[in-house]
């Protein structure tokens, strides 16, 4: 009964500061700017993205999360993804967006690293060069065989990030790593509960995302609990939490190895 006790003072401890921790990074994020609504949140670039133009040689891969917006911005995460082939003067971006429903997936429906209804969004894949047409291929492949293109739920999923952790499985040299808050990642059919983890390195068991666990070369050991993700990182050391995502070092993935003109 103790063990149970503490157990349960642990876990509403590391709530209390996941949680703590997001509405702090929202103040700091909120702090001098003007209250917008949808309509009018800022979408304009980000300045993150390369100029294609200026690297219409080289083949890019990359991918973008950032607080969704409003309330549910302390909770979650909106990923995408953006790339261009060689020889190649523009970006084409793919993403999920629910009220699109029943064509939930989306090409260029914004800026490739604009900002997600005033949230400035942060890069978690960079893939340059060699081998990145080849990777190219295999990500339009797999977005073609999105089992859930025409269906959308904010919770558990299946929603953006299902989409996007569907291509990291079907593309491992992607090496995605979607942070602990991005909820529906996680989103397994039932008929389909044991299975690749996200990243496509490392394996995962998950009954409808509300329930599991994830083992990776990217993930680490991540516990899924009606959502709520708790883990560790061995590959970047940090802590996994909810709310917030992660807390520790950087864990952008970045592979620069450029073609030769």
């Amino acid at each position: 009964m103790k063990s149970r006790r503490r157990s349960a003072y642990w876990l509403a401890a590391v709530l209390g500061l996941s949680f703590g921790l997001s509405l702090a990074n929202a103040a700091l994020t909120d702090s001098g700017t003007e209250s917008h609504s949808w309509r009018t949140a800022p979408r304009h670039s980000a300045a993150i993205a390369p100029d294609p133009v200026e690297h219409s040689d080289v083949a890019i891969v990359q991918v973008y999360s950032a607080s969704t917006y409003g309330w549910r911005g302390l909770f979650a995460e909106h990923p995408w993804i953006i790339f261009k082939r060689s020889g190649e003067s523009a970006f084409t971006r793919y993403d999920v967006i629910g009220w699109r429903s029943p064509d939930v997936v989306q090409r260029n429906y914004a800026l490739p690293d604009g900002l997600w209804y005033g949230s400035v969004p942060h890069l978690l894949v960079d893939h340059r060069g060699n081998g990145v047409d080849a990777m190219i291929d295999q990500i339009e492949a797999a977005i073609k065989d999105y089992p859930y293109a025409d269906t959308y739920r904010s919770y558990p999923g299946p929603n953006s990030n299902t989409f996007l952790a569907h291509i990291g499985r079907e593309v491992p040299a992607l090496k995605l790593d979607l942070p602990a808050n991005a909820i529906g990642k996680d989103y397994r059919p039932l008929t389909s509960p044991l299975g690749m983890s996200p990243s496509g390195n490392g394996l995962q068991v998950s009954i409808l995302g509300l329930l599991g666990l994830s083992v990776g070369v990217e993930e680490g050991v991540e516990i899924n609990l009606l959502g709520l993700n708790f883990g560790v990182d061995f590959n970047s050391p940090g802590l996994r939490l909810p709310f917030i995502g992660r807390l520790g070092m950087s864990d952008t993935t970045v592979s620069n190895t450029v073609e030769p003109r």
